[in-house]
């Protein structure tokens, strides 16, 4: 092997190891945010949590900033993973709306994230505090609205809702029902906050979808005992 090639290998390794390693600490970086915010998610925590050493975590992450920033869109990435892929395996329309109310649900409580859904407390953290990671926050969780309403206009043209309704409208209420079920659970444990929020949504589609429209599929869920 000449000497250009194999210093070659030696530095695809090394660029392998080191995205390997960046991907361990925004594991460990989605947790910790999540459960004690993305402003405690400094490079010394991050480096107890990991037992590495803080010049370590510097040479992957500038700046607190680009570990916020880059904290923020692996979170996403977990997120399109769990929720938005599996969602857009069901039919398009009612069903697929349902799936992706059924199945955010079902991510914030099987506890993808240490403590609950990471946009929904990144979100409480942010929104009064201007930047670059605020902004990047608010695109995300405009993504997820944006794609409530495409659902539910995909469920209008497949004559399933009532044309009447204001897809913005419906967005906001089921968004609004999830969150709420994300912060009774995160706050007072309540072990039913899931179930509430499920039956809520499903009433509210159930008054607004047309006579041709398929009944919702009943998911059966584990009986989850209250957060400690």
């Amino acid at each position: 092997m000449q000497k250009k090639e194999a210093r070659a290998v030696v530095l695809g390794g090394r660029a392998a190891q080191g995205e390997r390693t960046r991907q361990v600490i925004l594991e460990a970086a989605v947790n910790v945010a999540s459960a004690e915010g993305l402003e405690g998610l400094t490079i010394g925590r991050l480096a107890a949590e990991l037992g590495m050493s803080k010049s370590g975590l510097f040479a992957h992450f500038g700046s607190k900033e680009d570990l916020q920033l880059a904290t923020v869109e692996a979170a996403r990435s977990i997120f399109i993973h769990e929720v938005v892929h599996p969602a857009l395996e069901a039919e398009q329309g009612l069903s697929r709306l349902w799936k992706l109310c059924d199945i955010w649900l079902d991510y914030v409580e099987r506890e993808v994230f240490r403590g609950g859904c990471f946009f929904a407390a990144a979100a409480a953290e942010f929104d009064s505090r201007p930047g670059s990671v605020r902004d990047r926050i608010a695109e995300i969780m405009k993504e997820w609205l944006d794609g409530l309403e495409r659902a539910i206009r995909e469920s209008q043209k497949a004559g399933q809702l009532k044309s009447s309704v204001c897809p913005a409208q419906l967005a906001f209420e089921i968004n609004a029902f999830e969150l709420g079920a994300n912060w009774a659970f995160q706050l007072y444990g309540d072990p039913q906050a899931f179930a509430k929020a499920r039956e809520a949504i499903r009433q509210r589609l159930h008054e607004l979808a047309t006579k041709d429209a398929a009944p919702l599929p009943l998911m059966k869920r584990r009986t989850r005992r209250a957060k400690d």
